[in-house]
Order: C-alpha cells, then structure tokens, then sequence
C-alpha cells in the first residue's frame, strides 16, 4: 500500500505554484526559503514524479505538476475544513493579541491568515504597538497574548533572534552625509533606543530627521532617501539595503523575540493561537537562539 500523500508538503507545493517562487512561498507557509526548496525535492520523490521545470532560480510546473495541484487544492481543502469543523466549539471567542507593526507584517501574517481558516468562528482582535506599551496592555488585562522584543532582564522564553540592522536606499547614500540624518519610530520603542544607543556608543554624528509611530512612515523615508533607519532583518523591503561598518555606521544588537501571555489560563482559542505563534516563529529561520 502506497504511503498518503504529506500534506504538508502539498501545501508549500501549492504556495510555490500560487506566488512564483520559493522565496515568496516561504513566507507564506512559515517556513525558510531552504525548507521549502527541500520539502519540494521530498514531494518529488514521494509521487516519483519531476513537478517543476527549473530554470535557474526560477520553477515552472509542468504538466505532472498540473496534474497533481488539482488534487493537491482538494486535498487541503478537505483538511482544512475538517480540522475547522472539529475545533468550532472548542476554538470559538475573542482573543485579544499584541504585536509590533514590523513583526506582523513581514514575519506572521501567514500563521494569521492560517489561524483564521483554521478556527472560523475565533475573532481576532489586534493591536498594534512598540513592545513596552503592548506589556503594559498585557498586565492591565487589555490583551490576551503579546509578541515582543525581550530586553535581558525579562523572563520570557526567546522563541526566535532577529538582526536589527541599518538601511538605507542604494541610490542615494544617506549614509555618507555627517551628521547622519536617521529616521526612528517613536519614544518609547525599544528599536529607537537601541540605535540611538549604538550611534552613540560609536561617537557617530547624527541628527534625527524624522519621528514616526509607523512603519510605512519610517520605510518610506528611507526609499526616498532621506534618511537612514533601523530595521529587523528579514523585514527589509525592496528599495532598501543592509549597511554597516563598510558604511560607517555601528553594528548593532541582535534582539530576541518572544510571546509574552496574559495572568491566569487562557482561553482555549488563546491557546490555539499561542502555539502558532510558538510554531511558526521557531521554525520561521532567524539567528540560531543562545544555548
């Protein structure tokens, strides 16, 4: 008897098809780029089929692929379906989550979008923050669960490391002018200190040119070239790039994230959600956590 098809190896499959890369497809499902590539190598040998035409980089199905994607797309959809049904009575309420505008907009809005096909009737509730003002919700009881930036002192578990790093747009060399003009996020926010703190460390000349609570504020004085900011790593858009000391400016720290939850045992959908979360932040790449 033949092994059933994994279906977790159909559904990046699928994400490959549906965005045009494995790169694109990564962030979708959650995973590396890596992961996914090799996931897709594991289909192939499973159904003992070539599914893409590879031309350099770039994957194009063919027709076993056609072929397969049209069960591939039944398969999930009954899986899905299935589980939403099962977990409707459990899985159903309001769950109140906190998170940072970068976090949620480059690293989770897959396992979002998951969590909501998967648990229908759950209503989620978000809100968006720098990481001190999202704990102080927390321990007010206004939030249910928190993604943060952890600072040392802090008790959570780190469930992935990010590189803050300094961006700038190639075209217009920020960077070079002295002072440097730089671009942060809000008083309060732990990425505004911690460059701050790193220009100043390295007796680095700068002068803040603009202030912002947004990251589309922040990102787009950066493409045009006002400014030069601090970002996350894999949060980088098109139209910026990393810098450095090649550059002039200071490294700086790596932060560790982490899920932070409310007093009390939390509602079954809260649960739910908190493991997604954990899931998809460990197994979403990142700097190697501390030993």
């Amino acid at each position: 008897m033949a092994a059933p098809l994994d279906l977790s190896l159909l559904r990046s499959f699928v994400a490959v098809i549906d965005c045009g890369s494995s790169q694109l497809a990564a962030a979708r499902v959650g995973r590396s780029q890596s992961a996914v590539s090799m996931q897709i190598r594991r289909l192939e040998e499973e159904v003992g089929r070539t599914l893409f035409q590879r031309e350099g980089r770039n994957l194009r199905v063919n027709a076993a692929g056609e072929e397969l994607l049209l069960h591939a797309r039944r398969l999930l959809r009954l899986s899905d379906e299935a589980l939403a049904s099962l977990r409707r009575t459990e899985a159903a309420g309001v769950v109140r989550l906190g998170i940072p505008e970068d976090y949620a907009a480059y690293l989770l809005t897959p396992t979002l979008a998951r969590f909501g096909q998967e648990f229908p009737l759950a209503e989620l509730e978000l809100t968006f923050d720098h990481s001190p003002a999202l704990l102080r919700l927390l321990e007010a009881g206004k939030l249910d669960l928190a993604l943060v930036t952890r600072e040392p002192r802090q008790p959570f578990a780190v469930l992935r490391r990010e590189r803050f790093v300094w961006a700038a747009s190639p075209e217009h060399g920020a960077w070079l002018r002295d002072p440097v003009p730089v671009a942060l996020f809000s008083a309060g926010d732990l990425a505004r200190r911690f460059a701050l703190e790193a220009l100043q460390g390295a007796d680095r000349r700068y002068r803040v040119v603009s202030t912002t609570q947004s990251l589309l504020g922040l990102i787009t004085v950066a493409q045009a070239g006002l400014a030069v900011v601090g970002l996350i790593e894999s949060c980088l858009p098109p139209g910026l790039i990393r810098l450095g000391e090649a550059e002039g400016l200071p490294p700086m720290p790596v932060l560790d994230l982490s899920l932070a939850a409310g007093p009390g045992e939390p509602l079954p959908v809260a649960a739910h959600l908190a493991e997604a979360l954990k899931r998809a932040l460990r197994d979403g790449g990142g700097v190697p956590p501390p030993a």
